[in-house]
């Protein structure tokens, strides 16, 4: 068996947890997963696993080689990324996660346009809300937005701000009337995003200096699909806080009107994250580069 190959299938094992995790990430059979790590074993004269049938736990040795094998494919991935950047072709698999609504109209668009541009290039492109792991999950690349909570062994970069803006139907506006501040909003119907089963709040607002005006909103609608939102509201069903650059047409319509004029937009910042790592595959370099440069006219 080839050894850098036994390297990569143990170390999936490890970070997933069991074989058979790893045979379908790898898309394997389970026996082949035994395969590569007895393989390991035997070679080294060592155990690296502790199986039993309802878990598996590194061994002490196994828990040392583990974090040298991890070692050792960073560095191979980057000798065959020198390759790749040589030859000026991204090429190979390029796994993106990213949030689902903003993938699909904003983030994807990019990515496919890149993948029309190179013809070895290979997409494989995850549109959740989840917040995934891209060491655990195996991703080259992540898109969020908003604040970032742990961004530990990540490099990050911005690549777009999205403002967020207050806005209704006139239809809704002549009958509840128009908020002049963001006190106000309390005293209307809010249409609520919610995500992964849990109400995405507050409201922010920038106000004088550094601080942030937060309104919490209560509304009896509430939907995990933006889209769904702006269509809510383009009924004259209440208020949403939405991106710009998705009400954007519906506001030259006529179709929805933006409130709160005197306030400052809330700006969402984008983020591309990865791994760090000794060289930057040309394939991520080229994707980070290409949604710095288009997503931001996309926003405005």
């Amino acid at each position: 068996m080839d050894r850098l190959e036994s390297m990569a299938v143990f170390v999936r094992a490890v970070d997933l947890g069991s074989f058979a995790a790893a045979a379908a990430a790898l898309d394997l059979s389970g026996p082949m997963v035994g395969k590569h790590v007895r393989f390991l074993e035997e070679r080294l004269g060592v155990r690296l696993l502790n199986r039993t049938t309802r878990r598996q736990s590194l061994t002490d040795f196994g828990r040392a080689y583990y974090e040298r094998c991890r070692i050792v494919l960073a560095e191979a991935d980057a000798a065959d990324a020198l390759a790749a950047d040589q030859l000026s072709q991204p090429r190979g698999k390029l796994r993106v996660t990213m949030p689902a609504h903003f993938g699909r109209h904003c983030v994807a668009p990019v990515l496919l346009k890149l993948a029309r541009q190179y013809p070895m290039l290979e997409l494989d492109l995850s549109l959740s809300d989840r917040f995934a792991d891209l060491a655990e999950d195996g991703f080259d690349l992540a898109i969020r937005t908003g604040d970032l909570e742990d961004k530990a062994g990540l490099i990050v970069r911005s690549v777009a701000r999205q403002d967020m803006v207050v806005c209704a139907a006139p239809a809704y506006v002549k009958v509840h009337g128009e908020p002049r501040q963001v006190e106000d909003l309390a005293d209307h119907h809010a249409i609520v995003y919610r995500r992964l089963g849990q109400i995405v709040q507050p409201w922010l607002f920038p106000g004088e200096g550094q601080a942030v005006c937060q309104f919490a909103p209560e509304g009896r609608l509430r939907l995990d699909d933006l889209d769904a939102i702006a269509d809510a509201a383009s009924d004259g069903m209440g208020i949403a806080w939405l991106p710009w650059w998705l009400v954007r047409e519906r506001v030259k319509a006529g179709a929805l009107v933006t409130l709160l004029p005197d306030h400052a937009r809330y700006p969402y910042d984008c983020h591309a994250l990865w791994l760090r790592t000794p060289h930057l595959p040309l394939k991520v370099r080229l994707a980070v580069d290409a949604l710095a440069a288009a997503l931001p006219k996309m926003m405005a």
